[in-house]
């Protein structure tokens, strides 16, 4: 049974993202190819930021505030290698732009764009779970199952899982609002992503508090349904702007 609960966790955190890999990313190299450089990319970012931050680790002291501030530098830190992969990515469009004009093919379409953008969000969200989840989960596959003292009502890998799938939600769709942001230079989605960054990493820190996990997951489940929804908007908007751009052209 335990080996089925492993399993389960597993699903959980990355089910959904395996569905979108399926259904969209696996039709297309180049897709693929982007989901794995983005998933290398953001361990290494992870790793990077523990290795800084393992010098101070254990903090001796029982207040909140270092931990906020651990999470504080580690969005910091993750924002800003998003805006450089941003600017890696322009690149590369411009330079396919380029290629296609040169031998007198089209240009990337706007779903093209848009799907780039998801898969390099699925990245950052796969590299998310595989360091907060997946790596905690070979003991579930044993005889028993772990319980926090702050969170009796369920096992410690069945609250991982759920918060990893939380910000795998977070870190894959807010990619696509990032871009759009960058692209329109729309001040709005360019700070609705490292807000709501922001505001799911410390909401992790209710955890800490008895019964936290209670209160902690439903809200992350809202911030990463407020970032789907959002990102449903943006797309929407944009694919209706270009179908009547096509139309006017016509």
């Amino acid at each position: 049974m335990t080996v089925a609960a492993g399993i389960g966790y597993g699903l959980i955190a990355l089910g959904p993202s395996l569905s979108l890999f399926v259904s969209v990313i696996a039709k297309k190299p180049f897709l693929i190819l982007t989901v794995l450089s983005s998933t290398l990319l953001w361990l290494v970012s992870l790793i990077i930021l523990s290795g800084i931050w393992r010098g101070f680790l254990p903090f001796n002291s029982t207040a909140w505030w270092p931990y906020g501030l651990l999470v504080f530098s580690s969005v910091c830190f993750q924002e800003g290698l998003r805006i450089l992969l941003w600017k890696v990515y322009k690149r590369l469009e411009d330079m396919l732009d380029a290629f296609a004009d040169r031998i007198s093919k089209p240009r990337l379409f706007l779903t093209d764009k848009m799907q780039i953008a998801l898969a390099g969000g699925l990245g950052h969200g796969v590299a998310h779970a595989v360091f907060f989840c997946l790596s905690l989960l070979t003991p579930a596959f044993g005889p028993g199952t772990f319980y926090n003292d702050t969170c009796t009502w369920m096992p410690f890998f069945l609250v991982s899982a759920f918060i990893a799938l939380a910000f795998v939600t977070i870190h894959t769709f807010s990619m696509v609002i990032a871009f759009n942001g960058y692209a329109e230079s729309k001040r709005l989605d360019q700070y609705f992503v490292p807000i709501v960054h922001l505001i799911a990493g410390m909401l992790t820190l209710i955890n800490f508090s008895p019964g936290g996990c209670i209160i902690s997951i439903p809200l992350l489940y809202f911030m990463a349904v407020l970032t789907l929804m959002h990102c449903g908007k943006i797309v929407w908007r944009r694919l209706v702007d270009e179908r009547h751009s096509g139309i006017s052209l016509q």
